[in-house]
């Protein structure tokens, strides 16, 4: 059976793959392809799948830049629907001959749009909708053979159609949860527009993921990196299914995990047939990290050190392939293509170092979002204590501690986090959010404590909301719990004298400090 597609022209946005994510929340299969993918590969592709449309997606290039990335010029002349999304709305109307200069007022972040025809993309929406907006050029105006479609104060042509063509441009992103409409609009664009029917299924994923590693590792044996988090459970489970007994599960405990980390992940995979290994790794790590304070400096000293103790145990294991539970949100935010830009980097990915011994890293999960991931689990039957743990990072506790790194620093924010994490549960807020954890930051402020001053660590409380972790809201939690944790904090750790808490989205800011 051939899916309906819709194909995602990727320029280089941090959102390129979240509008791919939405298209496959309507049942429709979704595909990111290369920006310059030539208009006979398309047709090439349609052999495998029924395309149906394409997106071109934002990106952080100008379109009056000297290398700024262009679709094929062929690309309006298919016949297929087209949506230009922020860049891709720019380009299209650079392409077709319209005006695009430089705003006199840049838009970033929420923004009322005024829809003066609501029609096509449009259809349905009130008169005033409530959008996300971050662009720095603006179409100013449009050829005849297009017409506009919706205008902000600072844009005069915010959303157009060519008159006759499916074409359309908008200049916000829909696919952010912060454009309040944005998933109608996606609807009326894959519906209305490209008249596609939802035929995807997310069992068809499984089974794609399974044989790829079987290709891939083919037959020879591989090693898989477990943290205990859904990822890596994930991928794990994919690849024993894949593979069987030629699989060895490592769990390297570096020192910057949870409370009782080991002991769970151990608790939980006995009950799976998967060759387990623990290896403890804290003295190592620690030392590799003495005195280093720059963030993307502690993340590559990490993924290097994993790595080598990776390197290690498959010589033991004769294991020549690396399988990974490595996510979109992980490889986009390490700005792995060409023309994105790097927020941070993950440890496993644009922190692994250059030189490795493996035959080949495998990442199963590589184009899936967190909470695909989380329907996967379910369908490959893992405990809810997996499927709904929150998110936590590869680097563990080491991106929490703001400065350098002691055994002091770490211990401090390993008892905090505990407990944000016990009273958020305790609260029953823990399927509402998608993280929360404190971070140990390097500032210290005066208090008083038993009549007398103290001079101690500030901890910030971090909590947000959101779906794929590309996006995401900080959470109003109620102030009794706030104030539960604040107390909590600094009656039982003695180092701590101030807690605080951050009411910052993503974006502009990332969801982990670090």
């Amino acid at each position: 059976m051939k899916y309906d597609t819709v194909l995602v022209l990727d320029f280089g946005g941090q959102y390129c793959h979240l509008i791919g994510r939405r298209i496959r929340e309507f049942g429709v299969y979704s595909e990111v392809v290369p920006h310059d993918i030539k208009t006979e590969e398309i047709k090439r592709l349609n052999e495998k799948f029924n395309i149906k449309g394409v997106v071109l997606s934002g990106g952080p290039a100008s379109v009056f830049g000297a290398n700024a990335p262009k679709p094929d010029g062929k690309i309006l002349d298919l016949g297929l629907p087209v949506l230009g999304l922020c860049y891709g709305h720019q380009l299209i109307a650079h392409m077709a001959g319209g005006k695009v200069g430089t705003a006199k007022k840049r838009e970033y972040g929420a923004t009322y749009v005024f829809i003066d025809k609501p029609i096509g993309v449009l259809k349905d929406l009130n008169k005033r909708e409530k959008v996300w907006m971050s662009h720095g050029d603006t179409v100013f105006s449009v050829p005849k053979e297009y017409e506009v479609l919706a205008h902000t104060e600072n844009s005069p042509v915010a959303a157009f159609r060519h008159k006759e063509k499916p074409i359309y441009g908008l200049q916000w992103h829909p696919e952010v949860v912060h454009t309040e409409k944005g998933m109608q609009m996606l609807s009326n664009f894959l519906f209305e527009v490209c008249q596609c029917k939802a035929n995807w299924r997310m069992e068809d994923v499984i089974e794609r993921m399974i044989e790829e590693v079987k290709a891939e590792v083919g037959e020879g044996k591989a090693i898989i990196a477990l943290s205990g988090g859904i990822d890596s459970s994930v991928a794990t489970v994919i690849a024993a299914r894949a593979i069987g007994d030629r699989l060895t599960a490592v769990f390297v405990d570096h020192g910057f995990m949870r409370e009782n980390e080991p002991e769970f992940v151990k608790n939980v995979f006995q009950g799976f047939k998967v060759n387990l290994v623990m290896v403890n790794a804290r003295e190592r790590f620690l030392k590799k990290l003495k005195g280093v304070v720059d963030p993307e400096e502690k993340r590559k000293i990490i993924g290097e050190e994993f790595i080598r103790v990776f390197e290690e145990e498959a010589a033991k294991a004769g294991a020549e392939y690396l399988i990974q539970g490595t996510i979109y949100p992980d490889r986009i935010e390490s700005g792995f293509r060409k023309f994105s830009d790097k927020i941070k980097t993950h440890h496993n990915v644009a922190g692994l170092p250059t030189r490795i011994k493996f035959k080949k890293i495998v990442e199963p999960l590589r184009d899936l979002y967190k909470d695909e991931v989380r329907k996967v689990a379910k369908a490959l039957g893992l405990p809810d204590e997996i499927v709904f743990r929150q998110p936590f990072p590869g680097p563990g506790l080491a991106v929490r501690v703001m400065g350098e790194l002691t055994a002091e620093k770490i211990e401090i924010a390993r008892k905090a986090d505990k407990i944000v994490r016990e009273e958020i549960e305790k609260s029953g807020l823990k399927r509402k959010l998608w993280q929360y954890f404190a971070i140990l930051t390097d500032t210290k402020a005066t208090g008083v404590k038993g009549d007398a001053r103290a001079y101690g660590y500030v901890v910030a409380i971090r909590a947000v909301e959101s779906r794929e972790a590309m996006t995401a809201t900080f959470a109003r939690i109620p102030y009794t719990v706030l104030e539960k944790i604040s107390t909590r904090i600094t009656n039982e750790i003695p180092e701590v004298v101030r807690v605080v808490y951050d009411v910052t989205h993503k974006p502009p800011a990332t969801i982990e400090w670090e």
